[in-house]
């Protein structure tokens, strides 16, 4: 059967969005509304989960949104189970990893091949939220080299552009939020684009080394389920924590991005439609 190529997204805010058949999570960020009235462009900045199994559908695709950069959030844990980004032509791949490879073994090896007994220990009782709570805090503290080195490279020449990471929730939905925050993009429509990750089609399919009915039972599911949420109160971590270290997001930007007003308006230049 041949594999029908998707539409490629218009500049309508109403576009379908493309059904891809091994790249989860994938959308166009465009039409959110800022604060001052203006809009992202449609077709310069997307997001999805990884590239790794692309079909060649999927591929044929992606090449033709006229992409400059792929942002690949992943580590190298993330990257030995999926493997690799598919190479587009043209098109620059930056591997930006968000989160250490021993934390993502440790991360895979739980998700992958934790018993009940193993899972209730790490994650029942809201520990499986707090810990991905603590995560989003992490990365605004302690990557604010790689966001930076997006931010500036997205005021350059790196549109338009996709993010990924290993399910398009978490390292890229985050730095989603991080830029529609740098051009101005009102939080409700940051946290609403987030919360879309949660939608059954985008969901990342946990794979199991048991996937017998114990090993994939309704408690184990449940278990894990939050690590593999979108939840405001994760995003919410973020916000607070850029308030309590910095203050304000113009003092996030500027002192702990390192992000100047002049980058900030070749930014909403790059980013936005005309005022």
């Amino acid at each position: 059967m041949t594999q029908q190529l998707p539409q490629v997204p218009s500049t309508e805010p109403e576009q379908t969005e493309p059904e891809l058949a091994a790249v989860r999570n994938f959308r166009d960020v465009g039409g959110l509304p800022t604060v001052d009235g203006r809009r992202v462009r449609h077709g310069v900045l997307f997001r999805s989960g990884h590239l790794a199994h692309a079909t060649p559908a999927d591929a044929a695709f992606l090449g033709s949104l006229g992409l400059h950069t792929i942002f690949d959030f992943r580590n190298e844990a993330d990257q030995k189970l999926e493997g690799p980004d598919i190479e587009l032509p043209g098109v620059r791949n930056v591997n930006l990893p968000l989160t250490d490879p021993a934390d993502g073994a440790v991360f895979w090896k739980m998700v992958r091949d934790g018993n009940l007994d193993e899972l209730r220990e790490i994650l029942a009782d809201g520990k499986a939220a707090d810990r991905m709570s603590a995560t989003y805090r992490m990365i605004i503290k302690e990557r604010k080299a790689e966001q930076s080195q997006v931010l500036h490279a997205l005021a350059g020449e790196a549109v338009p552009a996709l993010m990924h990471c290993a399910a398009g929730k978490d390292r890229a939905g985050l730095s989603i939020a991080v830029t529609l925050l740098a051009v101005g993009v009102e939080r409700e429509a940051i946290e609403a684009d987030y919360l879309k990750s949660n939608d059954p089609h985008r969901r990342y399919k946990v794979h199991r080394s048991d996937n017998s009915s114990t090993g994939m039972s309704p408690e184990v599911m449940e278990l894990l389920s939050p690590l593999f949420e979108a939840r405001a109160e994760y995003l919410a971590a973020a916000f607070e924590t850029i308030e309590d270290v910095w203050g304000t997001t113009d003092r996030y930007l500027s002192q702990g991005l390192n992000v100047t007003p002049e980058i900030r308006e070749r930014l909403r230049t790059r980013l936005l439609d005309e005022s």
